[in-house]
């Protein structure tokens, strides 16, 4: 197990050099001027120069670059380039919110997915499989903002049953908040809920027509046990890494979501720092959203490699 979570940790490692280095590159293609952003159309070029010099945008890039990731991994995520204030105050509050967005829709999302996708694969070729397959499929054809919409449509404005602001008052009891998280919760798992029950419903399938399911049920033990035990243990492997997947989307690709709700998430935060050019703050989310990402992603590695041993043994050889 040492052995291949070094292995996992390494891989983690090389990616996040990588990603750092895109993310940089991408942000220095961004159209306009961090200066001219800061003070305005009406200030004077020397002004605008002045600033920039002040900021450091005018240095090479390599030199931006390594002085950017070497605050970056000592702890130090540098100032907003726009609102001139250490970044990760601004930062850590948008990524918990995104968080408690992420967390009332996993709940909501992976228990409903799973349980569809296992329901369709017992009543495989039947009406439920039909209805459920094809209700995941629509759903995750239709675009999030389409969903979202109509959710605000239905529930926020027709019936008055749930708040279409996410952001709950100040001082908001826990069931107050996730009352306010409930709506873009549930355009998010509309979205998600056909890919993840597609892949729940494909493992099932084919860990009911494995050999050690067909022997279990031959050697009399009830149904019900063969699918706890046998069917369902094996069956959820790949959806494991699937959801891990989705994770990352989650916390940080809710841009839509987040400004249709009016919620202060990560997203809207990376959104707002690209428009006006704010390289910290843009740079350093998107850093912080891989390290989410790749963190989830090593969580999966390690229940995939406990549920199913050989997947360990064969890393680490």
């Amino acid at each position: 197990m040492a052995r291949f979570l070094l292995k996992r940790l390494a891989l983690a490692v090389i990616t996040l050099a990588l990603v750092s280095v895109i993310v940089f590159a991408i942000a220095q293609l961004l159209p306009g001027n961090v200066g001219r952003n800061v003070l305005g159309g009406f200030a004077t070029q020397q002004s605008v120069n002045h600033l920039n010099h002040q900021l450091g945008v005018d240095r090479p890039v390599y030199v931006q670059y390594a002085s950017w990731i070497s605050n970056f991994v000592q702890g130090n995520l540098g100032s907003s380039l726009e609102y001139r204030v250490a970044v990760w105050p601004l930062l850590s509050t948008s990524l918990l919110n995104s968080l408690k967005l992420a967390a009332v829709a996993f709940v909501l999302l992976v228990p409903l997915s799973i349980l569809g996708g296992v329901v369709a694969a017992l009543r495989r070729g039947r009406l439920a499989d039909r209805v459920i397959t094809l209700a995941g499929l629509s759903l995750t054809a239709i675009p999030e903002f389409v969903s979202a919409i109509v959710l605000i449509l239905v529930f926020g404005l027709a019936l008055k049953v749930l708040p279409v602001d996410a952001t709950a008052p100040p001082g908001a009891g826990f069931l107050t908040q996730v009352k306010y998280l409930l709506l873009p919760s549930l355009a998010l798992t509309m979205v998600l809920f056909g890919y993840i029950a597609r892949m729940a419903r494909a493992g099932t399938i084919e860990a009911l027509d494995a050999d050690y399911t067909r022997t279990a049920i031959l050697k009399g033990v009830r149904t019900r046990t063969v699918i706890r035990r046998h069917v369902l243990r094996n069956s959820l492997l790949p959806t494991i890494a699937v959801i891990a997947t989705q994770l990352g989307y989650l916390i940080g690709g809710l841009v839509v979501i987040e400004k249709l709700f009016n919620y202060n998430g990560i997203g809207q935060r990376i959104l707002t720092a690209a428009l006006n050019k704010d390289f910290t703050m843009l740079e350093s989310s998107v850093l912080v959203i891989a390290i989410v990402y790749l963190a989830a992603a090593l969580v999966a590695d390690v229940l995939y490699s406990v549920l199913n041993p050989r997947i360990r043994y064969a890393e680490a050889a």
